[in-house]
């Protein structure tokens, strides 16, 4: 296994047994099988891991994202089927994301380290959904869907369904918000039909 996907790895684990703030980088050195040196060039703080894991999530995102759009769906279905592909990838790490959130949450200084992380990873989720994160509105954009986020992660942390769709819920309720906001979506556009989410009948992945 490759060192950084090794260091990566050991993080997500251990902060999901211990916490955030107990973990310290040379334990997590140690568990990926790296000297200090080593490790520190790679990652030089907690907060880089942070940034390098949701990185890794973002590529496993985009490299699912079919190529060419379906002329028939609206931004909104775009960007539901991305978001709710991000939460199927880290389906595997929700302890070691809630101890993340946690720590964030009592640690301001923390929390605004991370920010810009999380900005690129719903710029490319907008991107992904050819929404465009791109100057002022891109900003409005990424800001509205980090919003969104943030707000669905705190039922997708308790959510034990097999597909998820108490998290689909959450979700597609904020998007059907969010159209009456012309920040995200720059347009109108319309709901898909129905009153169940997009995904109301598709397994989990």
């Amino acid at each position: 296994m490759p060192a950084n996907d090794a260091a990566l790895d050991a993080f997500t684990r251990l902060i999901a047994e211990k916490g955030f703030a107990e973990v310290a980088l040379r334990e997590v050195a140690d568990a990926a099988g790296l000297g200090l040196a080593e490790f520190y060039k790679l990652y030089p703080d907690k907060v880089a891991l942070v940034a390098a894991f949701m990185a890794k999530i973002d590529v496993e995102v985009l490299a699912a994202t079919p190529t060419k759009s379906d002329p028939e769906e609206t931004a909104r279905d775009r960007l539901f089927d991305i978001m709710m592909r991000r939460y199927d990838a880290l389906r595997p790490y929700r302890e070691a994301l809630a101890a993340v959130r946690r720590a964030s949450q009592r640690d301001p200084i923390l929390a605004l380290a991370i920010g810009p992380a999380l900005r690129r990873s719903m710029a490319a989720m907008l991107e992904a959904a050819s929404i465009s994160s791109e100057g002022l509105a891109g900003a409005l954009r990424q800001n509205g869907l980090l919003a969104i986020h943030a707000a669905v992660s705190r039922v997708y942390d308790k959510d034990e369904t097999s597909d998820l769709s108490k998290t689909m819920a959450a979700l597609d309720t904020r998007l059907k918000t969010a159209e009456r906001w012309a920040q995200l979506f720059g347009q109108k556009v319309k709901s898909p039909q129905g009153e169940k989410p997009a995904r109301e009948n598709s397994p989990a992945k």
